[in-house]
């Protein structure tokens, strides 16, 4: 039951085959039958949830019709304010926050469907990580391989939907945040456009702080599958689905080679076979050299995290994240950056000099890539350099390295291939690709124009269906 598809367990809810309590029942076993092994799921309101179940069940056998997700238990990523679960994002400063916050806004329209939602998933301190541990819940575990991350920072969601203890989850992205979890649970998620979708009531910024203009982080839905994606999608965005298009003929891009960008064999070889997914779907494939600087995109997009970071983070964090690296960015962009490691490097501060000059090199960006756009429907990317890798929370985050093919990477290299879409506000749909020879989950990105969130979706779902779609792990 806990493994079936949103898709198919609310047709099991109308048809009145299973009941929202027995579903809600289920999947509550299913987290106390895991927790000990991989603390996906940290805090819950059961109560309210049993009343929720209750109401739904009640109003089916009056003969109403309710909403898109009626009955569908769900949780969801503790970066957003639950009622009576408000978002810690892992601080303990927050821990003790009232109780009496409302719902964020994607958490509201996932309720309004009729979801019931009844815990919260771990996250990373501040969301800053690309593995989910903190000293309010501790360490979340990859259900594949508990030894490693389920990625960061929406570890906890990734980890609940492929060990069957969520069908549908709503996380957050501004570093990679849903697509490297997506990548290393074996499940789908998507970035979408920035600006689609409202982000009041996720933390960063601190609880009750307005945004303050910062435009790169976005939600967005994950599920096991496409199908599954597109249906929270649509409740998120509030919108009627539009009919799927065919893939044939779609013009695909290929990009997994860049000088200085690190990808694991592993990786590239479940790439290629995504890549050559989409050919067998009847797309038109063909590897491609993007009409950008791609080493001056990342130091444009570093920059333009600076006022996040400044406004997210505490002293200690930021000087483990920066260091004032004006002549490592002039290292990147003339090609004397023989370590790889000056891209890396992000700033504590800027002024609004530096921010503007950003901004105006990404509007250069984003035009470029606006003409790329008008002969080819995606870019098939990968999202992590490595697949799940071991737990590691030594300081200064900077000084960690990542193992790869008998060698070692910089640790913040796992920004290089979600940069593109985050920075250029692009939308970007991460699927599973296959898994390593050691079984680990390793995924794919599809990333469109502004936007493109629709053609993504028929992309995907045809790729999904050569590749297999979802594994479970081993649990």
């Amino acid at each position: 039951m806990t493994y079936a598809t949103a898709t198919a367990t609310i047709a099991d809810l109308r048809a009145k085959r299973v009941s929202a309590r027995e579903l809600l029942d289920a999947h509550i076993a299913r987290n106390e039958a895991l927790r000990a092994r991989l603390n996906a799921v940290v805090e819950s309101d059961i109560a309210r949830a049993f009343r929720d179940a209750d109401a739904i069940d009640a109003a089916r056998a009056r003969g109403e019709v309710p909403g898109a997700l009626a009955g569908v238990p769900m949780t969801i990523k503790d970066g957003f304010d639950v009622e009576n679960m408000p978002a810690t994002s892992g601080n303990p400063a927050f821990a003790d926050r009232p109780k009496t916050c409302r719902d964020a806004e994607l958490v509201a329209r996932a309720r309004g469907a009729g979801a019931v939602i009844w815990g919260k998933s771990n996250v990373p301190f501040m969301l800053g990580d690309f593995q989910s541990y903190n000293a309010i819940y501790g360490t979340t575990n990859n259900p594949y391989d508990v030894t490693r991350v389920p990625g960061g920072s929406s570890g906890g969601a990734a980890a609940a939907l492929a060990a069957g203890i969520t069908p549908l989850e709503i996380g957050s992205d501004i570093g990679g945040s849903l697509r490297h979890p997506a990548n290393f649970c074996g499940v789908c998620s998507l970035k979408p456009t920035w600006g689609i979708l409202p982000m009041r009531g996720h933390v960063p910024p601190p609880p009750g702080v307005e945004s303050g203009g910062v435009d790169l982080g976005v939600g967005g839905p994950m599920a096991r599958n496409v199908a599954d994606l597109k249906l929270l999608w649509n409740v998120l965005r509030k919108t009627q689905p539009p009919a799927r298009r065919a893939a044939k003929g779609a013009r695909i891009a290929l990009f997994d080679e860049q000088s200085g960008w690190p990808l694991a064999k592993a990786v590239k070889a479940r790439v290629e076979a995504a890549a050559k997914a989409c050919a067998d779907a009847g797309m038109e494939v063909e590897r491609a050299r993007l009409p950008l600087d791609m080493n001056a995109m990342l130091v444009t997009y570093h920059d333009l995290l600076t006022p996040i970071i400044a406004a997210g983070f505490p002293e200690k964090l930021l000087a483990q994240w920066s260091q004032m690296r004006d002549a490592d960015s002039e290292a990147v962009r003339t090609g004397r950056d023989a370590s790889g490691q000056a891209r890396y490097r992000l700033r504590a501060t800027a002024g609004a000099k530096e921010i503007a000059a950003a901004q105006a090199a990404r509007a250069a960006q984003k035009d470029r890539m606006e003409i790329f756009f008008a002969d080819c429907d995606a870019i098939l990317m990968p999202i992590t350099p490595v697949p799940a890798f071991p737990h590691d929370h030594s300081d200064p985050i900077n000084a960690r390295m990542l193992a790869m093919d008998g060698a070692h990477i910089p640790y913040m290299s796992a920004l290089d291939w979600i940069a593109l879409a985050t920075s250029l506000h692009l939308p970007a749909l991460a699927i599973q690709a296959g898994q390593t020879e050691d079984g680990l989950p390793v995924g794919v990105q599809l990333v469109g124009p502004e936007g493109g969130e629709d053609r993504l979706f028929d992309l995907a779902a045809a790729a999904e269906e050569v590749l297999g779609g979802f594994a479970p792990p081993p649990l």
